[in-house]
């Protein structure tokens, strides 16, 4: 009779999220960060992941708040932040991208000579975000319905900020929706706005920067500003997830 097999995981052995995000090139999402101010990494979910997160949105047990954009001025749709624990995968997922992550928040800093630096381990970030009176989870579902938009803003929460986050497309462009581009636009000193439209298929995510990033210029680096939205939805229904490594006040 054969041995059956066994899902449980060996004492230190990295859950598949890790393993999954151990995989990138992070070398060349470190380049895409540097030239962009936003990095893709392809297919970080399933579809079936993909579909398993975004029906948690109509089970409240999940969540902390439920926010109405319009009622805000945030635009259009409507997003609901977890609480803490956070499901297994939003929460794997976060710790695993925070560890690879950490090294370019650090770098951009050193570039930009700003002083804070960010521990390895996320839990000992959050330490300090709870410290700072930051104890309430940023994860969240974000709900879109045709003619919805979200205004281009920075998800500052605090007076800590990771520079780095991630959001995750859950639903697919052309089958389950159209529109709703994900866009990055760059307020650069002296000079016009840069736009960037990030194209993403279901499980796709999208790295970006949260407020600030280094740019070389020909006299040494210098800053710039970046916010972040989504363009109008024109049909159908788009989820997504995001992905926010410091807590809210």
């Amino acid at each position: 009779m054969p041995a059956k097999t066994s899902t449980v995981l060996k004492a230190n052995e990295p859950k598949p999220a890790q393993r999954r995000v151990d995989g990138y090139d992070w070398t060349t999402i470190g380049a895409d960060l540097d030239a962009f101010g936003c990095a893709v990494l392809k297919t970080l979910l399933t579809a079936s992941e993909c579909d398993d997160i975004a029906a948690l949105y109509s089970h409240e047990e999940h969540f902390r708040s439920h926010i109405h954009m319009a009622r805000h001025g945030f635009g259009k749709g409507e997003y609901r932040y977890f609480k803490y624990p956070l499901p297994g995968l939003v929460g794997e997922l976060r710790t695993a991208l925070y560890a690879h992550v950490v090294t370019f928040a650090n770098a951009w800093n050193e570039r930009m000579n700003v002083a804070t630096r960010y521990p390895k381990a996320h839990a000992d970030y959050l330490k300090i975000c709870h410290k700072a009176g930051q104890t309430r989870p940023t994860p969240l579902l974000l709900q879109y319905a045709a003619g919805d938009f979200n205004c281009l803003h920075q998800d500052l929460y605090g007076d800590l900020a990771f520079p780095l986050q991630v959001t995750v497309l859950l639903s697919a462009p052309g089958r389950n929706f159209a529109g709703g581009e994900f866009v990055l636009t760059e307020q650069r000193p002296r000079m016009q706005s840069r736009v960037e439209v990030v194209p993403l298929q279901q499980g796709d995510a999208v790295l970006f920067a949260v407020h600030n990033r280094p740019v070389q210029g020909t006299k040494g680096p210098y800053r710039v500003n970046l916010r972040h939205g989504v363009s109008r939805l024109r049909s159908g229904r788009r989820h997504t997830l995001g992905i926010i490594f410091h807590d809210a006040r």
